[in-house]
């Protein structure tokens, strides 16, 4: 049982409800949608509350194991959330731009981020600067930016994290891709139009609103955290028992 309590009322009050528009609905969503209003679909809360149950169950298993979850939120509305989450919890997030073969391609992805790292060394040990000119310097930091803008998340992600928590499936369709092709369990939220049956935890809600999404978010960090602390007990015993023996 998740250690994090969903409240059905602060979900309503957020409009993780509201689906989309009828004529956009993706027909494996309907074991998730209650009823329709003013040409749009309204999602079943109490199948949000209970999905959401289970899937944070889940992110806190996995946060506890010692694992790495990536986060996943690139579209405009959960940008802000993603990042803050993933720096709060000390977990691997991209919300910039997803390139291909971020999870399935990492020999690559690795080396760009191998040669991020070491330009970060040199420039902080003041290698490059006795070495170059400040000109040569200040593009050399220019770089280091650029590169932090793309790679910045996955710096220190793992060849395969446990888990993938995505905000919108639809939006970040190539990150779900590539998660299921390496068997990376998927966690994410599901609007009326995306495809559920291709996340091991949907989350049926709406994708679109930054109240729902910053609420979800909040659940996501809390499950997350707490696994955590659950996995930094389980290291300090073993340290403890080892200092006995």
């Amino acid at each position: 049982m998740a250690s994090v309590d969903v409240d059905i009322k602060k979900l309503l009050e957020a409009g993780a409800h509201f689906g989309h528009k009828t004529s956009r609905w993706h027909p494996k969503m309907a074991q998730y949608i209650h009823s329709k209003r003013g040409g749009s679909h309204i999602i079943d809360l109490t199948k949000t509350v209970s999905s959401l149950e289970s899937a944070l169950n889940f992110l806190e298993n996995t946060a506890a194991e010692g694992k790495q979850i990536l986060i996943v939120g690139t579209k405009r509305q959960a940008h802000d959330v993603a990042k803050q989450i993933a720096e709060n919890t000390k977990q691997p997030f991209v919300v910039e731009r997803w390139l291909g073969g971020m999870l399935t391609n990492r020999n690559t992805i690795g080396g760009r981020v191998k040669h991020l790292k070491d330009l970060e060394g040199k420039m902080e040990s003041g290698a490059l600067a006795t070495k170059y000119n400040k000109l040569e310097v200040q593009r050399f930091q220019e770089e280091i930016d650029d590169m932090n803008h793309i790679y910045g998340g996955i710096k220190n992600l793992a060849a395969k994290p446990g888990a993938v928590f995505v905000f919108d499936v639809t939006h970040d369709v190539n990150a779900v891709r590539e998660a299921n092709k390496l068997g990376v369990p998927v966690v994410a939220l599901v609007d009326t139009n995306a495809d559920p049956s291709q996340v091991a935890y949907p989350i049926p809600a709406n994708d679109d609103a930054i109240k729902a999404i910053q609420l979800i978010g909040s659940y996501v960090e809390a499950a997350i955290t707490a696994g955590a602390a659950k996995a930094a007990k389980k290291s300090e015993a073993k340290s403890a028992d080892k200092d006995e023996k």
